[in-house]
C-alpha cells in the first residue's frame, strides 16, 4: 500500500510538471527531484508491502521507515492540492493588462507560494534523508536477497485442519456435498470443470474434501488426485503430484525418473497415463485465471467422464476455463443462521453444559454469531476462543465489543486475518484504494453502487481507458471486486444490474483497521474520536454536537456524514475554511437547510451530495466549482437552478428531483426543476433529470441536442408543442439509455411520434402523459428493457405493437394507461418477459394468457382493477411464475382464490407466493393483505402500503 501510495502521487505529479513550466524559486527543480526519490524507492516499498503481507520478519527500523514514507506521501498530496488551488484563486493573464495583473498577483500570493515552495524542499529534503536512512541502515529489496536476520512468523493455518475434520465436527454441507456429488459421476463423458466459489473462510475446502473422500466419488473413478494450489505454485511440483497420487490409488509403482522430468515431459507423461481412465482431480484454492493455461494440456479430454474440480475466491477463475471445457459453477453460500448457531455451540460448549448455550449467555452468543455472518471459519475461531473463557457475560461481552482489536492481537483469531486479508493483498493496485474506500462507509450499511463509482471517480481511483466512460471503467473495477468474492451484493435489479453491496461485518473490521495503519482515512465516531498525525479523508458516523463544534481538517479532501442529526452553526459557518481541500463531500441525509454562500471557493470540489437535506438554495457561487462532476440534489428542496450552474464544464450528473409520496401515484408526484437557458455548453454531461420543460420551453429543449454524452435524461411539465421540439433533440443523443417524460397535465396530450430513428442504446423508457396512440417507433428500440406507460389513455390494446420487443423485461401498464376492457397476452409475445405490472385499469374486465405466452414470467401484479371479477386465465401455464399480488380487487376474484373454498385456486396454486389486498379506509393508499399459502400462511394477515 505505501508503494501504491507512491505511484499515484507519481501520476499526479508527472502531469502537473508538464502544465507548469515554471513555479517560484526553481520548485519545478524540486518537484522533479521529488518524482525521481519516489521512484528509486518504489521498489522497495513494493518489496515492504509483499513482506507485510506475508508476515515475514521486518524490523522495527523498516516499519518506521515505512510509516515515514507514508507520511511523507500525504504531505505531498497536500502540497500539490494547496498549489493547484492557490494557481486557481489567481489565474494568470496575458498582455500589457496581464503585465499588470501579474505583478499585482506576485505580490498577493507571495507570502503563501513561499510557504509552499519551502514546504516543497522540506519534501525533498525528509525523502533524501529517508533513502539514506535506507542505505545506512541496509534495508534490502526481495531483488537484492533477504536479509540474514530475515525469518517467517509461524501462524496457524486453519485450511490444513479442513482436510482432517470428521463429519461429526461439520455442520451444513450435506445438501452441497450431495449435489456436487452428482456433478462428480452423473452428466456428460466429455471431461468437465466443477468451480466451488466463494469468500475465504466459506468452507470451500472442507466442503469439497467431504466430497473427495466420499465413497461414491472414490468408487467411480478410476484415478484420483488432490492439489493444492495456493497464491504462488510450480507446475512441475503439481504435475509430478498429480502422477504420483494416480499411482498411489491405483497402487502402482512411482514412474520412474518422474523428478528430472520438465514440464513438457511430465505433461506428455500424465495424458498418457490418463488415455483409458476416467479421473478426478482437485484443484484447492487457485487464484489466478493463468492457471488453467498451466494445466490445460496435462488433462486432456478422453471421453471418459474425467472431472476437474477446483476451488476459488474469483468467479472469474472459476469460469476461465469455459473457452475450452464445459463447465458447472457452484456458489458457496454462508450457514443459514440455524446451522451457524449449531457451529457455535459445538465449539464453544463442547465439553461444557452438554453442548448447550447457559441462558444468561444466550443473547450475547447470538450478537456474536450475527457478528459472523455465516462465515464458518469466524464461528469456529471465535468459537475456540471461547470455549478457553470463563463462560462469563464479562468475558463474552468484552470480545464483542472489541472483536476488531482482537482480530488482529489474538493468536487464536489471527486466521480470520489472515485469510481474509490475502484477498485483498492479491488486489491490483488499481483496485486497492477502491476497495478500502468501503471501509468510510458504516458497518451492516448497504452501500448504493452508482454513488460508489462517482466517488471513486472524484478521488482519482478510476484510469482512462480508450473507448470507455469513467463511469464503465469503475462499474468493471465493482464487477472484480464482487468476482473476487470480497464484494457482498444485497440487491440486483430485474436487469441483473448491482444496484446496493457491502461488506461482510468481519471483513470490515480488517478494513477499518488497515484504513487507519496506513492512514488511508480516519472515521470519527464516538468509538473513535481521536487521531493523531494527518489523513485525507474523514468519515463521520453518528458523532454528537459537542464533537462537532471542534471537528475541522485543513488537509481532508473528502468527507462523508452518516448518521448526524444536528450541527453546530460554527461548522458550517467555517466549513470553507477548515476544509478548503475538500474532493468529496457527501450530507446525504444530513439536517441541512442550506450551504455557505462561498461554497465556490473550494476549488477541488468534485462531488456533492445534498441527497434527503432540507437545503432550499445553491448559492451563485457554485458557478465557481469548476472540477464539479457530480451534483446530487435528489430529495432537497432545491427547486431554482442558478445559472451559474452552466459554467461547470466538468459536470457529468445533474440529479434534481423531490419525490412526494404523500400524492400516491399522481402524475405530479415527482417535481423537477427549473434551469436557465445555456444548460448545452455542459458537454460532458451524462445524467440529468428532472427538467421542468415549460420554464424555458422549446430554446431550453433545443439546447439538449447538444448534450452528446447523456445517458439518462428525465423532463417533467410537457407540452404537446414541446413534446415535438424534444423528438427532435432526442433523435441526436447517440449515447441515450434512459428517458424519462412526464406530461405537464393529465388533459395535456403530448404528442411523441416524430422520432424517426430512436436511440439504439435506449434501454428504458418511462412515459407518464395522456397520448392519441403510443409511438410507432417504439418496436424499433431493439434493445428496450424496460418500458413503463401511466395515464396514457390508450384505447387500442398496447400489446400488440409492443409484443414483439424480444428483450423486455419489465412492462407497466396503470394509471389508466389503457381504457380498453380486454389485455390478450398471445404465444409468442415477449419472451424475455420477467416483471409485470397491471395497475390503475378501470376498464379492464378480462385478461388472458395463452399457453406459451410470458414464458419465463417471475412477477405478476394485478390491480387495483374493480372490474375484474375473474381470475386471469393463463395464470396455471406461467410454471416459472414465483410471485402474484393482487391489489383492490372485487370481492368476488377474492373468493374465487381462497386456498379453502375456492372454484379457481388450482390456477394460482402451483404459484410458491400469492399476496391479496382488499382495499380499507384507512388511507388512500392502504391494504389488508393476505399471503395465500396452504400449508404456512393460512389465514395469515396484514395491512400494508403499497
Amino acid at each position: 500500500m505505501a508503494e501504491m501510495a507512491a505511484l499515484s502521487l507519481i501520476d499526479r505529479l508527472v502531469p502537473l510538471l508538464t502544465k507548469e513550466v515554471k513555479l517560484l524559486g526553481g520548485i519545478y527543480g524540486e518537484v522533479a527531484d521529488i518524482i525521481d526519490e519516489l521512484e528509486s524507492i518504489q521498489s522497495f516499498l513494493k518489496d515492504a508491502d509483499a513482506r507485510a503481507a506475508a508476515e515475514e520478519y521486518m524490523s522495527e527500523g523498516v516499519k518506521t521507515w515505512v510509516k515515514q514514507v507514508r507520511e511523507v506521501t500525504v504531505r505531498i498530496d497536500i502540497a500539490i492540492d494547496q498549489y493547484l488551488l492557490l494557481m486557481a484563486q489567481h489565474p494568470r493573464r496575458h498582455g500589457f493588462f496581464g503585465f499588470l495583473h501579474k505583478t499585482t498577483h506576485l505580490l498577493k500570493t507571495l507570502k503563501p507560494r513561499h510557504k509552499i515552495a519551502a514546504e516543497i524542499q522540506e519534501i525533498k529534503a525528509s525523502l533524501q534523508k529517508i533513502k539514506e536512512r535506507s542505505e545506512r541502515y541496509r534495508f534490502q529489496s526481495t531483488s537484492q536477497g533477504s536479509s540474514s536476520n530475515a525469518r517467517t512468523v509461524r501462524w496457524n493455518d486453519p485450511r490444513k485442519d479442513s482436510l482432517y475434520l470428521d463429519d461429526a465436527n461439520v455442520v451444513g454441507i450435506e445438501s452441497p456435498r450431495d449435489e456436487l456429488i452428482g456433478w462428480l459421476v452423473e452428466g456428460s463423458s466429455h471431461c468437465t470443470v466443477v468451480s466451488v466459489v466463494g469468500m475465504g473462510g466459506l468452507g470451500k475446502t472442507t466442503l469439497v474434501k467431504k466430497v473427495y473422500d466420499h465413497q461414491t466419488v472414490q468408487g467411480h473413478f478410476d484415478c484420483h488426485a488432490w492439489v493444492s494450489v495456493s497464491q504462488s505454485y510450480n507446475v512441475e511440483d503439481m504435475l509430478r503430484s498429480m502422477i504420483k497420487q494416480f499411482c498411489k490409488a491405483r497402487m502402482e509403482s512411482p514412474v520412474a525418473g518422474i523428478e528430472t522430468m520438465d514440464e513438457a515431459s511430465l505433461i506428455n507423461e500424465l495424458r498418457e497415463y490418463i488415455q483409458q481412465k476416467r479421473y478426478v482431480v482437485i484443484f484447492d484454492d487457485v487464484w489466478k485465471v493463468d492457471f488453467w493455461e498451466d494445466i490445460k494440456h496435462a488433462l486432456l479430454n478422453n471421453n471418459k467422464g474425467g472431472r476437474i474440480m477446483i476451488t476459488t475466491r474469483n468467479m472469474e477463475v472459476a469460469i476461465f476455463c469455459k473457452k475450452s471445457s464445459p463447465i458447472r459453477v457452484f456458489k458457496l453460500q454462508p450457514l443459514s443462521r440455524d446451522k451457524a448457531w449449531e457451529l457455535f455451540c459445538k465449539r464453544t460448549f463442547q465439553f461444557d453444559f452438554e453442548g448447550y448455550c447457559p441462558q444468561e449467555l444466550q443473547n450475547l452468543s447470538v450478537d456474536i454469531v450475527e457478528k459472523c455472518k455465516g462465515l464458518p471459519l469466524a464461528i469456529i475461531a471465535i468459537g475456540g476462543l471461547l470455549s478457553t473463557k470463563d463462560k462469563t457475560i464479562f468475558e463474552w461481552k468484552k470480545l464483542l465489543d472489541n472483536l476488531g482489536f482482537e482480530l488482529r492481537r489474538d493468536r487464536n483469531l489471527e486466521a480470520i486475518n489472515k485469510i481474509l486479508s490475502f484477498s485483498y493483498e492479491d488486489l491490483p493496485h488499481s483496485l486497492k484504494s477502491c476497495f478500502l474506500y468501503l471501509g468510510m462507509y458504516p458497518k451492516d450499511y448497504s452501500i448504493n453502487c452508482v454513488r460508489l463509482i462517482r466517488q471513486w471517480i472524484a478521488e482519482g481511483f478510476v484510469k482512462e481507458t480508450l473507448g470507455k466512460t469513467l463511469e464503465e471503467v469503475a462499474q468493471e473495477y465493482l464487477i472484480e471486486l464482487i468476482h473476487r468474492s470480497m464484494i457482498q451484493v444485497s440487491q440486483i435489479d430485474f436487469v441483473g444490474r448491482v444496484r446496493q453491496c457491502q461488506l461482510h461485518d468481519l471483513l470490515h473490521e480488517i478494513v477499518l483497521q488497515k484504513i487507519k495503519d496506513l492512514r488511508f482515512c480516519h472515521v470519527f465516531s464516538k468509538q473513535q474520536s481521536i487521531f493523531e498525525g494527518q489523513t485525507r479523508r474523514m468519515s463521520v458516523d453518528r458523532v454528537s454536537y459537542n464533537d462537532l463544534r471542534g471537528f475541522k481538517g485543513t488537509s481532508i479532501h473528502s468527507l462523508l456524514m452518516f448518521n448526524i442529526y444536528e450541527f453546530p452553526t460554527s461548522f458550517f459557518s467555517t466549513l470553507v475554511v477548515d476544509f478548503k481541500l475538500l474532493k468529496v463531500m457527501n450530507f446525504e441525509g444530513a439536517p441541512l437547510d442550506h450551504i455557505p454562500k462561498d461554497i465556490g471557493s473550494l476549488f477541488h470540489l468534485r462531488y456533492l451530495s445534498l441527497r434527503k437535506t432540507k437545503v432550499n438554495m445553491l448559492p451563485r457561487s457554485i458557478g465557481k466549482l469548476q472540477n464539479l462532476e457530480t451534483l446530487d440534489l435528489k430529495q432537497s428542496l432545491v427547486y431554482d437552478i442558478p445559472m451559474e450552474i452552466n459554467k461547470l464544464s466538468k459536470l457529468r450528473h445533474l440529479l434534481a428531483y423531490y419525490w412526494d409520496y404523500r400524492k400516491g401515484y399522481s402524475l405530479t408526484v415527482v417535481r423537477g426543476v427549473k434551469i436557465q437557458k445555456g444548460v448545452g455548453c455542459l458537454k460532458d454531461l451524462q445524467k440529468l433529470n428532472h427538467v421542468e420543460v415549460n420554464h424555458g420551453g422549446i430554446d431550453l429543449i433545443t439546447e439538449l441536442e447538444n448534450l452528446k454524452q447523456l445517458r439518462k435524461l428525465g423532463v417533467t411539465n410537457l407540452t404537446r408543442e414541446t413534446g415535438w421540439a424534444l423528438c427532435a433533440s432526442v433523435e441526436k443523443m447517440n449515447h441515450l439509455e434512459s428517458l424519462d417524460l412526464t406530461s405537464i397535465s393529465e388533459d395535456e396530450i403530448i404528442d411523441l411520434q416524430f422520432i424517426s430513428s430512436p436511440p439504439q442504446c435506449l434501454r428504458r423508457l418511462y412515459i407518464k402523459g395522456h397520448l392519441d396512440k403510443l409511438p410507432d417507433w417504439i418496436p424499433k428500440v431493439e434493445h428496450l428493457t424496460t418500458l413503463r406507460i401511466r395515464f396514457s389513455r390508450l384505447s387500442d390494446d398496447p400489446l400488440k405493437v409492443l409484443q414483439d420487443l424480444h428483450n423486455l423485461l419489465e412492462l407497466e401498464i396503470s394509471n389508466h394507461a389503457y381504457s380498453g376492457e380486454q389485455l390478450h397476452f398471445k404465444i409468442g409475445g415477449f419472451p424475455k418477459l420477467k416483471f409485470l405490472r397491471l395497475r390503475h385499469l378501470n376498464n379492464l374486465n378480462s385478461l388472458i394468457i395463452d399457453e406459451g405466452g410470458l414464458p419465463i414470467l417471475v412477477t405478476l401484479w394485478v390491480g387495483p382493477c374493480p372490474k375484474l371479477k375473474e381470475v386471469p386465465f393463463g395464470i396455471q401455464h406461467l410454471r416459472d411464475l414465483k410471485a402474484l399480488l393482487f391489489r383492490g380487487i372485487p370481492k368476488e376474484l377474492e373468493e374465487c382464490l381462497d386456498p379453502g373454498h375456492g372454484p379457481h385456486y388450482w390456477i394460482i396454486e402451483h404459484v410458491p407466493i400469492v399476496n391479496i389486498s382488499c382495499k380499507v379506509d384507512t388511507g388512500n393508499y392502504d391494504y389488508d393483505s393476505r399471503i395465500l399459502d396452504p400449508i404456512i400462511w393460512r389465514g395469515r394477515s396484514t395491512t400494508m402500503t403499497t
